[in-house]
């Protein structure tokens, strides 16, 4: 009887234990990352050693199980996140995380370009071609397109930049026709589609795609950016710095230890992104001494509001410092001793 009671009890736990591991909840668990050196990722030809040393900072994410669940309400943290609030509509997880990819391009193109314009290289950029980054379900781009293509043409044009091709579109009524160039891979394909208005906007039409330039830029001396498998477009700000501090003569850092977060734009603007609580929790632990957050003009709920909460309810001596543009923080660099 005993032996039949343990039997029941272990296959019992193993019932339980299978459902907390391996049964995945509608739900994404985000939790802090790292702050990663960025000096191994950024290679400027015979760019400059430096003292201090720049992070980049991250954020841990994967689909919750019973066990990821449970902790996010009890952790410190950790947050859940329906998956409507992170995948788009009808995007399959191989989508995701290509559109990701593509953003962390975007990011690294517009810190290439800011960093070398303020320090005076040489540079040209120019766009060729147009990145699909999301496809709307139910619009005529579904059947074709898959995000990762690139558009290089609209009925016989030439297209160069996402503004291009919407501004095309944009005088199109809906059930006309246009003919799309596209690649994927290395194949080259021409498409119709048929024009259709968009399910939440009747009134606009379009292909139900969401596009992005794709720049091809040269610079002197060469960069190379290694960001393996980071996602995500939150690290342009502080790529943007490794480049110029590698660049020009002086160490910007002056030996500190400097973390931060946030889009950039070819423009030098420094845009928000989220789970920055996660990412002042990250920088902290690693030691940093200076966090830079997206300040967002000042806005009420901006990052930098939020991570001054964050910094005060761990109790870090972290100095955290709010930045709209790469200028911003190119100055408060240059000011330090």
């Amino acid at each position: 009887m005993k032996k039949r009671a343990y039997m029941i009890t272990f296959l019992l736990g193993v019932v339980v234990s299978f459902l907390f591991i391996f049964v995945q909840l509608p739900y994404y668990v985000t939790m802090p990352g790292t702050a990663q050196k960025l000096e191994p990722l950024v290679h400027v030809e015979n760019g400059d050693k430096d003292q201090g040393t720049l992070m980049l900072t991250t954020v841990r994410m994967g689909r919750a199980n019973v066990a990821s669940y449970l902790l996010a309400h009890i952790r410190s943290y950790y947050e859940l996140y329906p998956m409507k609030d992170i995948k788009q509509e009808g995007e399959t997880d191989e989508e995701y995380t290509i559109r990701q990819l593509h953003l962390m391009e975007e990011s690294k193109e517009a810190a290439i370009v800011v960093a070398y314009k303020n320090a005076h290289k040489p540079l040209s950029y120019r766009p060729h071609g147009v990145y699909v980054m999301g496809v709307v379900p139910g619009m005529p781009a579904e059947r074709i397109l898959q995000v990762g293509d690139r558009i290089v043409g609209i009925d016989g044009k030439k297209v160069e930049t996402a503004e291009q091709l919407i501004q095309y579109v944009r005088q199109k009524r809906k059930g006309e026709r246009v003919a799309i160039t596209w690649i994927r891979g290395e194949k080259e394909k021409t498409s119709f589609l048929t024009l259709a208005s968009f399910p939440q906007s009747p009134k606009q039409v379009g292909l139900g795609i969401s596009p992005m330039t794709d720049y091809n830029i040269v610079t002197n001396p060469p960069v190379r950016i290694d960001s393996e498998k980071i996602g995500g477009p939150s690290a342009g700000l502080m790529f943007s710095l490794e480049i110029y501090n590698q660049l020009v003569p002086e160490d910007i850092t002056k030996g500190h230890k400097i973390a931060g977060t946030g889009t950039i734009n070819m423009k030098g603007e420094v845009g928000p992104i989220g789970g920055i609580s996660q990412k002042v929790v990250a920088a902290n632990e690693a030691g940093a001494d200076i966090f830079f957050a997206p300040n967002e003009k000042g806005a009420k709920n901006s990052n930098y509001r939020e991570a001054l909460k964050t910094a005060k309810k761990i109790g870090t001596t972290m100095k955290i410092v709010p930045v709209d543009t790469f200028a911003d923080a190119l100055r408060y660099l240059q000011k330090l001793k």
